[in-house]
């Protein structure tokens, strides 16, 4: 089995792990692959699917289940399981694996191959790898909470079954430090067509090519087969780079290797078209910190009153409905700072009301903590934005909404972040909820004089808009919405005017 570590398959608005020193919890997701299985079945090859369990007070708790794999004693299983790993605990994990002998949920009812317990361990950027016997763990820790989202479809694909079409599914693979490929997403299959149409999927940008978006990603396209001798199709290399360009859709030649060699007019074994390519690129941070005062108590601005609401739920219902908008599959993540999170939080969702759960949910187990400090949480979207400095369109702009009471820990260090994060495809809006002093805040939005960093460095461009909750509490959300909103156009145009870069299609989320 190898295992790779990295934020969630699903990663949708979800509040991540706490930024800065306070980091305890990394989320993680597990690749599974089994080698030289027991074979059960007499006609046929075992039919093997893995459970994934973890211990829970003693006991072992069922987490997840792969797809079943037909006919295969070598399996690499698609589906991901997700988990959180504490640096303070101990935590086992238990991999089953079943050979499928009934359509049943109930595991008894199929036969046990085997399993493997294990513990996650400290984990090292280049990762641990351990053998035994047959199963292999790879650990990498990861902390990009970027999402991608893909469209894809076939055109006049190699015809592969005697009595039909072809079956074609597709597989994702990115290249590990080690140059050995790893598979990272498998579509559906689309049964009895040379013209399949699969269904869009999303996967943390982390996992498909460590987030580093010129990384080369090898798709294959095979036919599938229900004795597991799935047929090879083709397959086309490409970037996440140079699928973002794509300002409509764009053509890969599915290219069989062996039939290129062997035909001198060999062309292609058909075409695989993006259709479209989205990389999530808007992000919230919600203040945590102790000086919000107690979630338990009224007097706190987290406290959510008998009509279920309170400041930060107000503020993230008035933006997050307007900026949902603008993203097809309305899917974006969010960061929680300055709490140490409970041990068993894990919660996905989508759009704004994916965050209003997380945000609900997690709240009564967090423990305030603190220091406020921006600048972490500034530094974390301005990497991703760094990477996007050098596209040759307009088609990558990163927003970061940050909702707090006002009181900041580090404003040197905010400064110096903001003046940098302002040569690159970013903008920040920071909403105050509460009655604070927020001369800090409006220090930091730079209209009424250029923002130094406290080097000197003066920011090139102003791209911070603050906007006091208060000052919206009895008008209508959508007036709230529209006072936050109102720069972000002009910085975005800009940014990217500064670069005489053209638009796309789609220009920030």
């Amino acid at each position: 089995m190898a295992y790779t570590m990295g934020s969630g398959r699903d990663a949708g608005p979800a509040l991540g792990p706490a930024l800065g020193p306070q980091h305890c919890v990394t989320k993680v997701e597990l690749s599974v692959c089994c080698a030289s299985l027991l074979d059960r079945d007499v006609a046929s090859k075992s039919d093997p699917f893995c459970v994934l369990f973890q211990e829970v007070d003693g006991s072992w708790a069922e987490v997840c289940r792969t797809e079943t794999a037909v006919n295969n004693l070598n399996p690499v299983f698609g589906v991901k399981f997700q988990v959180d790993y504490h640096f303070e605990e101990v935590q086992k994990l238990k991999f089953a694996v079943f050979d499928e002998d009934k359509c049943s949920s109930q595991l008894y009812e199929h036969d046990f191959l085997g399993e493997f317990i294990c513990t996650l361990g400290v984990v090292r950027p280049r990762g641990l790898i351990f053998s035994l016997f047959l199963f292999k763990i790879t650990a990498q820790e990861l902390s990009d909470n970027r999402i991608i989202t893909l469209s894809m479809c076939g055109r006049k694909l190699d015809k592969k079954d005697f009595f039909g079409k072809s079956d074609p599914y597709l597989e994702f693979h990115k290249q590990g430090e080690d140059g050995k490929w790893m598979l990272v997403h498998r579509t559906e299959v689309i049964k009895n067509t040379l013209d399949p149409v699969w269904k869009p999927f999303t996967v943390p940008l982390i996992s498909l090519c460590n987030g580093d978006v010129d990384r080369n990603i090898k798709v294959l396209c095979y036919d599938y087969d229900n004795d597991g001798g799935h047929d090879f199709i083709g397959e086309f290399y490409t970037t996440v780079t140079k699928m973002n360009e794509a300002q409509n859709s764009v053509d890969f030649d599915c290219i069989n290797p062996k039939k290129q060699k062997k035909k001198k007019n060999y062309k292609n074994s058909g075409v695989i078209i993006l259709k479209s390519c989205k990389v999530k690129t808007f992000t919230v941070g919600i203040d945590f910190t102790a000086s919000n005062g107690n979630p338990r108590e009224p007097s706190s601005l987290h406290y959510i009153n008998p009509l279920g609401s309170n400041e930060y739920l107000s503020a993230i219902w008035a933006v997050g409905q307007i900026i949902q908008d603008y993203d097809s599959d309305k899917m974006f993540p969010a960061l929680g700072f300055g709490a140490q999170l409970p041990p068993d939080w894990k919660v996905r969702g989508s759009g704004v009301e994916g965050i209003v759960q997380a945000y609900s949910t997690c709240l009564p187990h967090i423990r305030f903590y603190g220091p406020t400090n921006f600048a972490p949480i500034i530094s974390h979207v301005a990497r991703f934005a760094s990477q996007a400095v050098q596209q040759d369109r307009a088609s990558q702009y990163f927003t970061l909404l940050i909702i707090t009471d006002g009181v900041i820990s580090d404003m040197d260090e905010t400064r110096d972040a903001i003046v940098q994060a302002a040569k690159l495809p970013m903008s920040i809006i920071i909403i105050g909820v509460g009655n604070a002093d927020f001369a800090a805040m409006e220090f930091l939005d730079g209209d009424s004089s250029v923002l130094r960093s406290y080097t000197g460095e003066e920011a090139v461009r102003d791209i911070v808009q603050f906007v006091p909750f208060r000052d919206f509490r009895n008008a209508p959300k959508e007036t709230l919405a529209k006072s936050v909103l109102a720069e972000l156009p002009q910085q975005v145009t800009q940014y990217f005017k500064q670069r005489n870069l053209s638009p796309s299609n789609t220009v920030a989320e």
